[in-house]
């Protein structure tokens, strides 16, 4: 699924972020042994690096086009797959981390503040991106209307929904998409090459308080959700629309 996935857009990547209320630890020995533990899981993620705003990166070769990467930040660890080549190896990483952040970070079901599962997908276009998704997702839609008016241009056609999808609330998705276009860049007409339109699929579990929480059953139902969501919504509804806009413009 991973593969069918990635042949709609130029990169597909899928993220997990474990959400803390307290902060991370960030000691020296505490960190390197929580990045060896994953290098020695997965060899070639031996790129180690700590960025001026304080958080610690491992990652594959980015130039490779496909990648795994780990980031521990204040109070936040993500992992992240771009390009894979099957949801099981996707799995094997954000369940690995997931199952090993108790013992290394010292993360326990009474610090989780949140999970979320992310299914990213970006497409390349060289033009305004707030146009074209208007013209994809909003044109039998009253926003639309908007751009009756005199010299109206699209400039900020990037909407972001949120839903909850239990009743207690605690599960809830977002789709949320990206424009990298500018109000410069439409008044010069130079539009960057490497500027890609994003579209984004996160759900996301509360934990219950009268229940423990289990972050490994929490991920497998969140990403069982988000791959059906992908499959019967946004494919269809927004993912469809805006290739068929793309293939229009070339």
């Amino acid at each position: 699924m991973a593969t069918s996935y990635g042949s709609l857009c130029d990169d597909f990547y899928v993220n997990m972020n474990l959400n803390t209320e307290l902060e991370l630890p960030t000691e020296r020995d505490t960190i390197l042994h929580f990045c060896d533990c994953i290098r020695r899981k997965f060899p070639t993620m031996n790129t180690f690096y700590q960025r001026d705003t304080g958080e610690f990166c491992l990652d594959e070769d980015r130039e490779a086009g496909n990648y795994r990467w780990v980031t521990i930040e204040r109070d936040r660890i993500s992992s992240g797959y771009v390009n894979p080549g099957s949801m099981e190896e996707i799995d094997e990483q954000h369940r690995f981390i997931l199952d090993l952040v108790p013992y290394t970070l010292s993360v326990n079901n009474l610090d989780i503040d949140s999970l979320d599962v992310m299914f990213g997908m970006d497409f390349d276009y060289q033009g305004n991106h707030d146009e074209l998704l208007a013209e994809a997702l909003f044109r039998d839609t009253p926003f639309f209307k908007l751009l009756d008016l005199p010299h109206a241009i699209p400039l900020g056609f990037d909407p972001s929904i949120v839903v909850s999808l239990s009743d207690d609330c605690r599960l809830q998705g977002r789709l949320s998409l990206e424009s990298r276009t500018g109000a410069y860049q439409i008044r010069s007409g130079k539009y960057k090459e490497d500027d890609q339109l994003s579209l984004y699929l996160s759900v996301r579990q509360y934990p219950d308080p009268n229940t423990g929480f289990d972050s490994l059953k929490a991920y497998d139902r969140q990403r069982t959700l988000a791959e059906e969501i992908m499959d019967d919504k946004v494919i269809p509804n927004f993912v469809n629309p805006i290739l068929s806009h793309l293939g229009h413009r070339g």
